[in-house]
């Protein structure tokens, strides 16, 4: 049955998100450092889990995870703002089926839950994140795009 969890909730799912984070986003990951990237990975997670303006959701179908969505304190050395809409990820075999929806309507709860107003949000994907309501404000560098969601009461 498909349910969407708090990680803090569902620690045994901590190391593969770490291990799809990594593969997904990690800059400078390479053979010989990957596992001690994955510790240090999980280390943050599980350092971060009970800050304020953090939460990483993970969805699942029984026991296989199927992807992940989290808010961030920070997630954007160039910009002071907070909090942030950070590492929506859905595994590739289970893309374009619709849980990306899912995972993006459980973390508005979230936010909403937790009285955040607005989520920052950059990206380098073009015309994705607006279906889900991301307005632009600017570009951040030669990739990455910067947007806002705002979180309705």
């Amino acid at each position: 049955m498909l349910k969407i969890y708090n990680i803090k909730d569902k620690l045994d799912y901590v190391k593969e998100v770490s291990i799809l984070t990594l593969k997904e986003w990690g800059k400078d990951v390479n053979e010989n450092n990957f596992d001690q990237r994955v510790n240090k990975k999980i280390n943050k997670i599980l350092s971060n889990i009970n800050q304020k303006n953090y939460v990483k959701l993970v969805l699942l179908d029984d026991d296989i995870l199927i992807g992940f969505i989290s808010i961030f304190p920070n997630d954007c050395d160039e910009l002071d703002i907070t909090p942030w809409y950070s590492t929506m990820y859905v595994k590739k075999e289970y893309r374009k089926q619709g849980y990306s929806k899912i995972l993006h309507k459980a973390i508005i709860e979230e936010a909403k839950k937790m009285n955040i107003k607005r989520l920052y949000l950059k990206t380098d994907l073009n015309n994705y994140y607006e279906k889900f309501g991301a307005v632009y404000m600017n570009k951040l560098n030669d990739l990455d795009k910067l947007y806002y969601i705002d979180i309705e009461g």
